[in-house]
């Protein structure tokens, strides 16, 4: 069935794409920082779905490693047949008066390293005649909330432009934009989200098999879930004062969970 490579695979969306995709017959590429944690899934996936995983144990803000990534998906041993930039991160900061370098290393992260990974993977699979690039963004993009909002509004549009560009190749680009999901994403960035209403969460199962439902159609952007759908609408046709009042009001929730959090940090103290 192919070999898919899936960045961030750790965790999170990541670990329930390198699952879904495993149970499909692919074999996968599973790339994150955590080697011993990559090891232990490598054995699992494995053990249950009879595929061959491969563990590329990578810092995707250190540039050295994303070429190794990169020559990784150039290679025509085990072809990568379907690339996943899934691997984020969430700065749980303002920007104005926030550590600078955080913020180059996510737009590394989020932004330089998306490039990076859809270039080796585009050129390979458009010589091969087939493939799919699958970059994971969010409804974020269309809000105004900070440079996360930002980073996946550049990954929401390079990729329509890259689908652009592949048409008639046999390769296709698809950009997913999920909200808020059930993850380890919101605790690994120390976000606290108690504040968040109970119907804005979505599971990681239904995300990741919307996802690949619309990898496998062809289509370039995939929102999982009826209430992000009409929620992407009513923001791509609402007036940009009333998008970042939206943006506003989810900043709003940002800072006091980051109160909430230095609330308890002042606590264990």
């Amino acid at each position: 069935m192919g070999t898919a490579l899936v960045t961030g695979a750790s965790a999170g969306l990541g670990l329930e794409f390198a699952w879904q995709l495993a149970t499909a017959r692919h074999d996968v590429v599973l790339v994150a920082r955590d080697e011993e944690r990559l090891t232990r899934l490598k054995g699992q996936l494995e053990a249950a779905a009879g595929v061959h995983a491969e563990v590329l144990p990578a810092d995707l803000t250190d540039r050295a490693d994303v070429e190794r990534v990169a020559q990784r998906l150039r290679s025509d041993e085990r072809p990568v047949g379907l690339l996943v930039n899934n691997a984020g991160l969430g700065l749980n900061q303002r920007f104005v008066g926030g550590d600078v370098d955080a913020e180059d290393r996510a737009l590394e992260l989020m932004v330089r390293t998306v490039m990076v990974l859809s270039h080796a993977a585009a050129d390979a699979m458009v010589r091969r005649g087939r493939g799919a690039i699958l970059n994971v963004g969010s409804v974020a993009a269309l809000i105004a909330s900070g440079t996360y909002s930002a980073h996946k509004a550049w990954v929401r549009t390079f990729t329509e432009g890259l689908a652009v560009e592949l048409k008639g190749t046999g390769v296709t680009a698809t950009v997913v934009a999920p909200g808020y999901t059930h993850t380890e994403f919101h605790a690994r960035g120390r976000i606290d989200t108690t504040h968040y209403p109970t119907a804005a969460w979505l599971d990681a199962e239904d995300v990741v098999a919307a996802a690949l439902a619309d990898v496998r159609r062809g289509v370039v952007l995939s929102t999982p879930s009826l209430r992000y759908k009409a929620v992407s609408a009513l923001l791509r046709v609402a007036p940009r004062p009333a998008v970042r009042a939206f943006g506003s009001y989810r900043r709003a929730l940002l800072d006091a969970g980051i109160e909430a959090e230095r609330d308890r940090d002042a606590a264990r103290d």
